[in-house]
C-alpha cells in the first residue's frame, strides 16, 4: 500500500492528466482537415452561420456542387413546404445567395439512431445514382461533431474517397473554455461518448 504522500502524489498526477485532457479534447474532437476539391456536404441542422461558412468555402474554391444532407422535419412540419432538414436548409442556401445549379438536397430517411450514418449513406446512395462517388468531399460541420461526422463518412465512402472536414465554432461556448459553461459541458461530454461508441461500437447494418 502507498503511503499518504504517495496517494497524494498519484491523486495530483491523475488531476494534472485530467485537466490536461479537458484543455485538449475539444480540439481534438473539433478537427479541422480542409481537402477543397469534388463536392462539399453540409450537415443541413447546422445553424446559419455555418452555411454562410459553406458558401464562403464555396467561393474561396473550386467545387462540383454543394450537398445538403438531413432527414424528416420533425418539428412545425406541417407549416412549411419542405418535409425534409436537407430540403429546408438547401432552401435556406439559395436564399443567402447560393446558385441553384449548385445546391442539391440530399434527404436521409426517418431513424432514431446513428443519424449522421443516415445522412451520409442516403448521399453515397445518390451519388453511386448518379454515376459514380468523387474522388475528393469536403463536409462543413459544427464544433465537436466533426470528428464524429468524419469517421461515419469514411464508414459509408471508404477509403477510395479522401474525406475532409471543415469544424465551424460552435457559437453556444466559448471552445478553449468549454468546461465553464453548461453547454459546452454538454456537447464535449455528449461528443466524447458518441465518437467512442462510433469508433468502437458502431457497426453498419447489413443492407
Amino acid at each position: 500500500m502507498p503511503t499518504w504522500r504517495g496517494g497524494l502524489a498519484v491523486l495530483l498526477a491523475l488531476a494534472l492528466t485530467v485537466a490536461r485532457l479537458a484543455r485538449h479534447i475539444h480540439a481534438v474532437l473539433a478537427v479541422t482537415d480542409s481537402r477543397p476539391g469534388g463536392v462539399l456536404v453540409v450537415e443541413g441542422w447546422a445553424p446559419d452561420d455555418v452555411l454562410q461558412a459553406a458558401i464562403a468555402e464555396c467561393q474561396r474554391h473550386s467545387y462540383q456542387r454543394l450537398f445538403v444532407t438531413g432527414g424528416p422535419i420533425e418539428k412545425g412540419a406541417p407549416l412549411v413546404e419542405y418535409r425534409t432538414v436537407a430540403e429546408f436548409t438547401a432552401a435556406t442556401l439559395l436564399k443567402l445567395g447560393m446558385a441553384a445549379n449548385m445546391v442539391q438536397a440530399v434527404p436521409a430517411p426517418e431513424t432514431r439512431q446513428d443519424r449522421t450514418y443516415a445522412a451520409a449513406l442516403a448521399l453515397q446512395r445518390w451519388l453511386l445514382a448518379q454515376g459514380g462517388l468523387p474522388a475528393r468531399c469536403n463536409i462543413v460541420t459544427v464544433g465537436a461533431h466533426a470528428r464524429r461526422t468524419r469517421l461515419l463518412y469514411a464508414k459509408v465512402f471508404g477509403p477510395a474517397v479522401s474525406l475532409g472536414i471543415i469544424a465551424v465554432p460552435d457559437r453556444n461556448y466559448d471552445a478553449d473554455h468549454w468546461w465553464r459553461s453548461s453547454a459546452g459541458v454538454r456537447t464535449v461530454l455528449s461528443e466524447s461518448i458518441a465518437y467512442g461508441y462510433a469508433r468502437f461500437v458502431f457497426r453498419p447494418p447489413s443492407v
